[in-house]
């Protein structure tokens, strides 16, 4: 079965195109927030060095969210338009579930975090285990200081992974196992095997059915919130 993935939820951004579970190609760059610009290029490329086209694609992933309000939108329509008409299966994937893919070979505690700013973070808590990652908490908005506190439930070290490690360091007084900067951000190929897996579960989807996930209101909202409230105090 071919695989092509993508993951554009935080600065870098990742294509994969795989043979079940063989990566035939990975394509991923960080320069900044430009995904509208180059995650379709990126896609043409990939397909074009192994004479592919869309059609010959047999599941469709994408990382969904949460992560960045825009990156999360650029990467489900990118995939939408190249699934549509084709009639495949779509597959959407928790970023913070394929973040720990990326370590699901080292045996412990990985904490996926997502700098969600104001020094919060998107989070989740999964332990790997031969090479399987078995999920503990769910996905979640929160305070690093709040993340702290719920760690203390689990006297072990743990593994940071994601946009969020360096700002999570910061305020967590949870020991910390570090890990190299390589497997720190997203891979389109941890989404691929995230969606084979939930593939061989049974989960199916059609483009039209994949929706974005972001857990709190984009900061536009927050802001349009705020000066309502502002203004209901002052009437």
């Amino acid at each position: 079965m071919k695989i092509l993935a993508l993951d554009s939820t935080a600065t870098a951004a990742s294509v994969a195109l795989c043979e079940d579970d063989r990566l035939l190609g990975e394509y991923t760059i960080q320069n900044g927030n430009t995904h509208s610009e180059t995650l379709l290029p990126m896609v043409e490329s990939l397909l074009g060095f192994f004479g592919l086209t869309v059609g010959e694609i047999d599941l469709f992933a994408v990382s969904t969210g949460p992560g960045s309000f825009t990156g999360v939108r650029i990467g489900v329509a990118t995939l939408k338009g190249l699934a549509f008409g084709q009639g495949k299966c779509c597959i959407g994937v928790s970023t913070l579930e394929a973040l720990a893919e990326n370590l699901a070979h080292a045996d412990g505690l990985i904490c996926p975090v997502m700098n969600a700013r104001r020094k919060q973070v998107y989070t989740a808590l999964f332990r790997a285990r031969d090479g399987k990652t078995e999920r503990l908490l769910p996905d979640s908005a929160m305070a690093i200081t709040e993340l702290d506190a719920l760690l203390e439930a689990y006297p072990e070290p743990i593994r940071l992974v994601g946009d969020g490690y360096g700002v999570t360091l910061l305020d967590l007084t949870h020991p910390v196992i570090a890990i190299p900067d390589r497997l720190r951000n997203q891979s389109a190929y941890s989404v691929a095997q995230v969606a084979r897996r939930l593939y061989a579960e049974g989960v199916r989807m059609t483009d039209a059915e994949l929706v974005a996930t972001y857990l709190r209101p984009s900061q536009a909202e927050r802001e349009r919130r705020e000066r309502l409230q502002a203004s209901a105090k002052e009437s």
